[in-house]
């Protein structure tokens, strides 16, 4: 027997059927972290991705309108951070429009390159800026890691049905 879809219950594209369908895809949660000519910037972002091993490159998306777009869009470099099931509030401030994303309490200092790079994260990786292209209303960033860490410990924060979450055990 083969499934059949309820094609029935189909939509046209739309960005709310996009936004419907990525709620059900649960997704990892890190911060994207650079410096910009006015202080840090930085956002929260579900769509990291790990695109090639050899050399070491990651992407992650953008939209134009966002607050960190100019500075994402002229740094040479970024912080990639990868964030655990206890970091739901850090999660939310980087979120958050017009949040003071890098006063108390959020912890970090200015790594290599001068790349807000966030305490406590499970993994972090400063990557150098290769390729910024262009999808719709977003950039794909594409970033060649230079070092970072992945000693952190805990389970990984997740996103799924519009909620921070964490795994069960």
């Amino acid at each position: 027997m083969s499934f059949v879809p309820a094609l029935g219950t189909a939509r046209p594209a739309s960005p709310d059927l996009l936004r419907s369908v990525f709620r059900r895809h649960a997704a990892g949660v890190a911060v994207i972290t650079a410096a910009g000519p006015a202080g840090p910037v930085g956002f929260t972002a579900t769509s990291l991705t790990s695109v090639s091993a050899e050399p070491p490159v990651v992407s992650f998306g953008i939209g134009t309108g966002a607050s960190s777009w100019p500075a994402i869009a002229e740094c040479t470099h970024v912080g990639v951070h990868v964030l655990g099931a206890h970091q739901q509030d850090l999660a939310a401030t980087f979120a958050l429009s017009g949040a003071d994303r890098f006063g108390s309490p959020t912890r970090w200092s200015k790594g290599p390159e001068e790349v807000p790079v966030l305490d406590d994260v499970l993994a972090w990786l400063v990557c150098r800026v290769v390729a910024r292209v262009p999808a719709g209303d977003h950039r794909i960033v594409l970033a060649e890691v230079e070092l970072g860490d992945s000693s952190g410990v805990g389970g990984p924060l997740l996103y799924h049905q519009g909620r921070f979450n964490r795994l069960r055990d």
